[in-house]
């Protein structure tokens, strides 16, 4: 008989209290053990129209509710005993019966209102205009169409009769596959084609996305030890094809914030693991925080003692680089500082009366240009393209250039100084040769922040033959790094380039209103484009909330009701985060919490700290003229293109901070506030 997990029982499980989660794992490996429920007092639970509804005693309040046939026990649910009945009494279990999959459907009758209540307001209104009914969404889509994605039968006409206000209580009550299909025809106008039948119905990718079969007792006991970590277990369609497919080439994952690219990178740096017991995986980010949350993901995945993830290595992009370099010389590298650079770059210009070319100038020139690339000489400055700069430099200007960063470069030598790019230049040239190299997979996060340097490092990295590297990565969040083209450096994906298009952390709202800070679609180097449109959130919550303020006091009340509302409708002051430009401003974010119950808490950072975070609440504090864009930037900006790139990241990093936010988003500044405002309030 096969024995399988639902995601209605996980999520349930996580929210009992500690005692009786230990007395439902009990009850659950005992019916793993024995599906006749010896011992369980299995009741059919007589009021569900499914009469494979089963309850099982777990103590003398809690039940599980499980799904009995006779080739498979589902564990459906679980909860106190009404709590638990009523849940089983207005649910059925099925085969879908067009697509095939099996679903946990409500029964339509039992469901009182899908529609949004009405408010009755008991003193009489104005006269007012009358408006126009709103038109209902789907109403042109037949029943075959509506089939095809897997609305239940008895929803269809709810479906029909949806408007945009109503749609997002209905999505509550339908399957996971047809509320996105739904949404995404909303927003584009294309029904997503069906997913292909299979023999089994749970077999389904659409039913392997809410129930897993358990295999044994290991699995049971990894499926229940993480069971709020609901990605560990389900994975949408999309994604279990990322996981699972192999590529000839190099191969990347796309999609915006909140996507699963990070899910899908886990999940197939252990699925690599497990299918060839020698092989060695580098997964790696661009951080050491975020390779440090992907090494503890990894144990929800994966039990330490299953030899799987001490096979799994776990570094930052320089972590990895660092190490290597220290195995080749013996030593850690001698990173110069900007400040460092600039007063070298400053005293060879002067060594060599260079005039007409500033400072800052000189420092881009030599961090994008000639150490990015690695340039030598006078001959490949010469010839080098200088990555769409539109301050074009002729053949004498270059010329004249190039003593001061070959002086330079001879001064950084002799002091053992080392930059980052040659960290990674260096390795680079060993491995590119070598035969046999370090891993066997490598697996990169966050890789649109990649330098030139870096990911010429990690394609030598790589060895020959079919999923060698794979990256996860979106273009709307590169914040560090200038565009260049990757197939110049021999990862060229054009063609194994897939994107991500559901989106589960932020709400539709959030997601809607952040997106209107970046471009509809996306254009690399290489000519791949990134289509933000069609993107679909996977559930409704409260409009963001944007407050410009006459000075800094006014700022700081509004922050502080906002987050003590927060605190009084259930927010945890650990599920709240606060964001701010630059570190000199989070004095400024720290006095709206002074004093407030839980506030020690609440994590306040930069923006430049946001990757990988996610909070159910979010405040992005003063959004300032003059803090985005930051001036200091803009000032700094060498010339006409690279001031367009640093408008470009600004608006970049302010979208990182905003999706980081679940259900709740508060964006605050002191007037004259910060252009991007604007852009966030059309949403």
């Amino acid at each position: 008989m096969n024995f399988l997990l639902a995601d209605t029982f996980t999520a349930a499980f996580s929210r009992l209290a500690t005692q009786d989660q230990k007395a439902v794992k009990a009850s659950v490996f005992d019916l793993q053990m024995d599906p006749t429920g010896n011992g369980l007092q299995l009741h059919r639970i007589d009021k569900s129209k499914d009469q494979n509804f089963w309850s099982a005693r777990v103590n003398r309040d809690v039940r599980l509710i499980v799904h009995r046939t006779g080739e498979s026990m589902l564990v459906a649910y679980v909860d106190h005993h009404d709590d638990a009945y009523a849940w089983a009494e207005r649910r059925r279990i099925e085969a879908h019966p067009r697509t095939g999959a099996v679903q946990i459907v409500e029964v339509r009758e039992r469901v009182e209102d899908v529609a949004p209540p009405e408010t009755f307001d008991f003193v009489a209104p104005q006269p007012a205009l009358a408006t126009a009914p709103q038109p209902h969404l789907f109403a042109s889509l037949g029943d075959d169409a509506l089939l095809s994605i897997g609305v239940p039968t008895d929803w269809l006409a709810d479906v029909r009769a949806a408007t945009e206000d109503g749609f997002f209580a209905l999505a509550e009550h339908l399957p996971g596959e047809a509320s996105e299909a739904l949404l995404e025809y909303a927003a584009t106008g294309a029904l997503s084609a069906p997913m292909p039948a299979t023999a089994d119905p749970f077999a389904h990718p659409d039913a392997l996305r809410r129930i897993r079969p358990i295999a044994d007792q290991d699995e049971l006991e990894q499926a229940l030890a993480f069971p709020w970590e609901k990605w560990a277990v389900f994975l949408h369609p999309s994604q279990r094809d990322l996981t699972g497919r192999s590529f000839a080439g190099p191969a990347r994952v796309a999609g915006s914030a909140g996507t699963g690219k990070t899910i899908v990178a886990l999940h197939r740096a252990v699925r690599l693991a497990r299918e060839n017991p020698e092989a060695r995986i580098l997964l790696a980010s661009f951080s050491q925080p975020l390779a440090d949350a992907m090494a503890r993901k990894l144990l929800v995945l994966a039990p330490e003692t299953g030899g799987i993830v001490p096979r799994i290595t776990t570094a930052s992009f320089r972590g990895i680089a660092e190490q290597m370099y220290q195995l080749e010389h013996g030593l850690r590298p001698r990173i110069p500082s900007d400040a460092a650079l600039r007063e070298r770059l400053v005293e060879a210009a002067a060594a060599v009366q260079l005039k007409g070319f500033s400072p800052r100038f000189l420092l881009s020139e030599w961090t994008n240009v000639i150490d990015a690339w690695s340039i030598v000489s006078q001959e490949a400055y010469a010839s080098v393209q200088r990555m769409g700069r539109k301050s074009r430099l002729g053949p004498n200007q270059r010329e004249r250039l190039w003593p001061v960063f070959e002086a330079v470069r001879t001064a950084l030598n002799a002091e053992r100084y080392t930059t980052w790019a040659q960290v990674f230049t260096g390795p680079a040239d060993g491995l590119a040769d070598r035969s046999r190299k370090p891993f066997d997979h490598i697996v990169l996060d966050e890789a649109q922040d990649l330098a030139p340097a870096e990911l010429r490092f990690f394609a030598a990295l790589a060895p020959t033959g079919p999923d060698a590297l794979f990256l996860a990565g979106d273009m709307g969040q590169r914040i560090f790094q200038h565009p260049y083209s990757w197939a110049s450096l021999g990862v060229d994906v054009r063609g194994r380039s897939h994107t991500l298009k559901v989106c589960y952390r932020t709400s539709q709202q959030i997601r809607r209103a952040a997106d209107h800070l970046l471009p509809a679609v996306l254009r690399e180097v290489d000519g791949i484009e990134d289509e933000r449109r069609g993107i679909v959130s996977v559930f409704d919550g409260p409009a963001p909330l944007v407050e410009v303020c006459e000075n800094a006091d006014a700022e700081r009340v509004t922050v502080r009701a906002t987050v003590t509302a927060w605190l009084e409708d259930g927010v945890a002051a650990r599920e709240i985060g606060i964001f701010v430009r630059t570190p000199d401003l989070i004095g400024r974010a720290r006095a709206a919490l002074n004093g407030l119950l839980g506030a020690d808490a609440i994590t306040t950072v930069p923006m430049h700290l946001a990757k990988g975070l996610e909070f159910r609440a979010v405040v992005v504090m003063a959004c300032d003229q003059g803090v985005l864009p930051l001036d200091e930037r803009v000032a700094d900006a060498a010339d006409e293109a690279e001031l367009d790139d640093i408008y470009e990241t600004e608006r970049r990093l302010l979208y990182v901070a905003c999706t980081r936010a679940r259900e709740h988003l508060l964006l605050t500044g002191v007037r004259p506030a910060s252009e991007y405002l604007e852009d966030f309030r059309r949403a």
